[in-house]
């Protein structure tokens, strides 16, 4: 059983948000607060609303309302609010209005700021724009950009105006981004010309067209980014700087309902048809700002810099919470590790950076440059780290934790995903962590652990991650897919809903994941998780990278193929090595039948590893939606490999 390795010291628990909320209610302990904040779910957010002091044009008459089943919980009813005016409004107009809301970094170094009082001015005129062009309350827009400030005023000018905001992963290609805008029926696409990475610039003028082209959107507005020559299409183009330029600063910030549309939000199914995922402003809002309050501990002074693309739930997990609650948000356009593996550390210092959120993935690619690029910079300011998108291995969590953190810097490790609209399990900075823990239940969250009977299991068994109550960032459905949705999380155990997350807590109450169950691998009966392979094949100093997958067996049902990417060359010897390794970490009876050496791995902009697709390609079969994949051809390589 591993060790504590952080016990918060009087700094981080006396002067926290969640110690702030607990003093407010006379609680005594955060176990207290978590058991409260599930037992009694509407005394909970009612309570979090009053403490971060969220805006309501109108109150609400009541928290819950679960008439037509927990799977259609609506929240707040007969309230009004708006994300950007609780965002970008109140601040412009307050206090905020000459802080710094958001600072900016280009791969190619460009850097600019913008304060709540600049951020506000450009929300206005492009909310005003949209209306120019016939986009009205419940119209959706497709944003498909690159991480730039003026993603960030895309976001929040369709969130005033009450239209629904699409976000589009900037990696996509025209195909994934015209189905999209099909999907939700865009009427406006607001793009770029190009932008950075690894160099090169990236074009994406010439999708957006083809995408405009074989949906249903009547306006293309283009954001001028990289100033390249780009193909003009009078019928449908509009540059971005002209349609804003004469437009007015003021614009009217429309009262939404509590339960009104303000984003789509699509993720891969493990069909070829991805997911629409519907959020709400006012659930998505208070649920995504108490995360940022009270899990990263974001106060007034602190700057968040998350590594993440506005294309993932990330990216507005960062900014509506870093901004509603009143902090600044880093965004950076470009490869983490480029030109040199320091760029993230480097931004860090740089920008001040007093929060860092970072997956397993990014940390896993960077430990074979080694800590130099780390100790070249001076990380004093950071006070929290973070992390989401995947389980962790315990050895490069130690690595972060340690070369990073310094060995004095709690990682708020959370999972949830797009459909959840935020967290279920998280760590906070008021409790103890052992390595790779996602700590417990995110306050709020009813979660719990079941066996194939839907029974709780015991401590250190592996289960079904599940929650039993509804919470207020829950998706609202699958757009126009209401049985997809009821399948997709409601049918395994009905009333429950069933996450796809395998997951365990220790004898100590410490939480785990084991990665996703479709990736769970099931050996002659015995059910394992892939990270249980990786974090072995990682151990070995040859390896830097794993992912391990099941494929058919006559025999065992489903027989491990490991593939691995190196620091140095492959060989015989080192096969033996690393099955050997798992024969004495794993046991004989999960030997893997294949160990395969790979230069990469696919995986998203997120840099999650899409073991699905590595299995597909094993296996000959379809690997579903891989419209989110951003290195596509690390699966022919794959298949090379075989």
């Amino acid at each position: 059983m591993s060790l504590v390795i952080w016990e918060p010291p009087p700094a981080y628990i006396d002067d926290s948000n969640v110690k702030r909320l607990m003093d407010r209610h006379s609680i005594g302990s955060y176990e207290e607060l978590v058991s409260r904040s599930i037992e009694e779910i509407e005394w909970y957010w009612k309570a979090v609303d009053e403490d971060l002091g969220l805006e309501w044009f109108q109150p609400y008459k009541k928290v819950l309302d679960t008439h037509q089943g927990i799977e259609w919980a609506s929240w707040f009813l007969g309230g009004q609010i708006n994300i950007a005016h609780n965002c970008v409004d109140r601040h412009a107009s307050g206090s905020r209005r000459d802080k710094t809301a958001l600072i900016w970094e280009g791969e190619d170094g460009e850097t600019r700021s913008v304060t709540f009082g600049e951020l506000s001015a450009e929300v206005g005129r492009l909310a005003n724009a949209l209306r120019s062009l016939g986009v009205h309350k419940g119209d959706a827009v497709g944003v498909y950009m690159p991480m730039t400030i003026e993603a960030v005023v895309a976001m929040f000018a369709i969130a005033k105006i009450g239209a629904i905001y699409l976000p589009i992963f900037s990696g996509f290609a025209a195909s994934a981004v015209a189905a999209r805008l099909d999907d939700a029926g865009a009427k406006v696409l607001i793009s770029a010309d190009g932008f950075w990475r690894r160099g090169q610039q990236v074009p994406m003028k010439e999708i957006a067209d083809e995408a405009v082209h074989a949906s249903g959107v009547s306006k293309s507005v283009i954001f001028r980014r990289l100033g390249r020559d780009v193909e003009w299409h009078d019928k449908h183009d509009l540059w971005w700087h002209e349609l804003v330029d004469d437009q007015d600063a003021e614009a009217k910030t429309e009262p939404t309902d509590a339960e009104d549309v303000w984003m789509v939000a699509y993720t891969s199914g493990t069909t070829g048809k991805p997911k629409g995922s519907v959020h709400v402003h006012g659930g998505f809002l208070l649920k995504i700002a108490s995360e940022v309050a009270y899990q990263t501990d974001l106060r007034d002074d602190d700057v968040l810099y998350w590594v993440t693309d506005m294309g993932w739930i990330m990216g507005q997990w960062q900014c509506i919470g870093g901004l509603a609650n009143g902090g600044t948000v880093v965004l950076y356009e470009g490869a983490p590790n480029y030109p040199e593996a320091d760029r993230v550390w480097d931004i860090c210092e740089r920008h001040g950076v007093t929060i860092l959120g970072i997956s397993p993935t990014l940390v896993r690619a960077l430990i074979p440059s080694g800590t130099g690029p780390v100790e070249s910079h001076d990380l004093s300011k950071l006070r929290i780290l973070a992390s989401t998108g995947e389980p962790w291995n315990p050895e490069p969590y130690m690595w972060f934790f340690e070369n990073v953190g310094g060995g004095s810097r709690p990682i708020i490790n959370i999972s949830g995903g797009t459909e959840v609209g935020a967290c279920f399990l998280s760590c906070y900075p008021i409790t103890s962590l052992k390595p790779a823990t996602v700590g417990g239940p995110s306050l709020g969250m009813a979660v719990d652990i079941v066996n194939s009977s839907g029974e709780p299991v015991g401590p250190g068994e592996v289960g079904e991650l599940i929650c039993r109550k509804p919470w207020p960032g829950m998706t609202r459905g699958i757009w126009g897919d209401a049985d997809r949705y009821m399948e997709s999380y409601w049918t395994r155990f009905p009333g429950v809903w069933c996450h796809g997350d395998w997951a365990s807590v220790d004898q100590d109450g410490f939480w785990f994941l084991h990665g996703r169950s479709d990736d769970t691998l099931n050996i002659a009966g015995k059910r394992i998780g892939p990270t249980e392979f990786e974090s072995v094949l990682v151990s070995h100093p040859s390896v830097t990278e794993a992912a391990a997958v099941g494929v058919p067996h006559e025999v065992k049902g489903e027989a491990v193929w490991c593939f691995c990417i190196l620091d140095g060359e492959g060989s015989d010897e080192l096969v033996s090595e690393l099955t050997a390794l798992v024969d004495a970490e794993i046991g004989k009876a999960f030997r893997p039948e294949r160990i395969i050496f790979v230069n990469d791995l696919p995986r998203t902009r997120s840099a999650k590893i899409l073991r699905r697709a590595i299995r597909a390609a094993a296996i000959g079969e379809d690997p579903g939606d891989l419209t989110s994949l951003e290195n596509p051809q690390a699966i022919e390589a794959i298949k090379a490999a075989i």
